[in-house]
């Protein structure tokens, strides 16, 4: 899903604008690749590290699912972990010189960082490590912005690159409020696992319950963000307005009422399904701004 939204940035969103809008873009075809491979090599890196660290926890919430020491040893886990953060930040020094903006490697190290440290720290403290992970989901979606537009701004184009660069922010901030709210249903699946291996996430702490009501107000305030976007924006654009609301903004209802009414395990998985299913489709809809500019 990254490497599709990344993909998606580059290629529906920002090159289809370049002969009627004049957006310029900084990487060629293969510089972008380069791009994407870097941000997927962290984000598998935290993926692996992230299991290293919940082992205890996945013991009693997903069994079935446990891939260190079953399939590879924790030792090879962590080495993997290493070369693919290694790569990851390598590739992003290399680009970041590329551009001419070398300050730009800090986003990649940082997200390094960040995985890491939520896998092994901030994921049990009360809200911070939702908050970081899915701000380095944000991140992932805001740094094609970044690297192809921000390196190439001038004083005739700034308007137009901050047109897009603003649109691509939007999406990130979309992208960080699903990624929360998953986030904390997660949790909430997960809590008999978290409480025993004495993790203290937000349902730990204040209970299943409120846990529960706080997702649904995010999903409430997300949902008429959403809205909001859609009629200030897109009202005018019959296409994309259905679209948005077949596939953005009613699934977001569902997952609301959903949320109000859940109780069991299984309920939790199939509203984290939703919302993985809510990501994807808003994303898709940078495809229809070819309809909307």
């Amino acid at each position: 899903m990254i490497a599709l939204v990344q993909y998606l940035i580059k290629y529906a969103l920002l090159l289809s604008f370049t002969e009627s809008h004049g957006v310029i873009t900084t990487l060629n075809h293969f510089h972008f690749a380069l791009l994407v491979l870097a941000t997927l090599l962290i984000a598998a890196g935290g993926y692996i590290i992230n299991d290293i660290y919940d082992l205890q926890t996945d013991a009693i919430n997903k069994p079935e699912k446990i891939i260190i020491n079953k399939k590879i040893s924790e030792k090879d886990g962590f080495s993997i972990f290493m070369a693919l953060n290694i790569i990851g930040v390598g590739l992003g020094f290399y680009l970041s010189n590329y551009v001419g903006t070398s300050a730009l490697f800090v986003i990649f190290f940082t997200s390094s960082a960040l995985l890491y440290i939520y896998a092994s720290a901030l994921k049990q403290m009360l809200l911070i490590g939702n908050i970081v992970v899915s701000a380095v989901v944000a991140l992932a979606i805001l740094t094609v912005g970044i690297f192809e537009l921000f390196p190439v701004i001038n004083y005739e184009n700034r308007g137009v690159q901050m047109l897009f660069l603003n649109i691509i922010r939007d999406y990130a901030i979309f992208a960080f409020l699903i990624s929360l709210i998953r986030e904390i249903v997660k949790d909430i699946e997960d809590i008999d696992g978290d409480y025993k291996a004495g993790m203290k996430t937000l349902p730990v702490v204040i209970g299943r319950e409120r846990a529960n009501k706080t997702a649904f107000i995010l999903s409430i305030l997300t949902l008429l963000s959403v809205i909001y976007y859609v009629i200030t924006y897109l009202f005018k654009q019959q296409l994309v307005l259905g679209y948005f609301l077949i596939f953005v903004i009613a699934p977001l209802i569902y997952v609301c009422i959903k949320l109000f009414n859940a109780e069991q395990k299984s309920q939790y998985q199939h509203i984290s399904f939703i919302l993985k299913l809510v990501m994807l489709t808003g994303m898709l809809s940078l495809a229809l701004y070819k309809f909307v500019i």
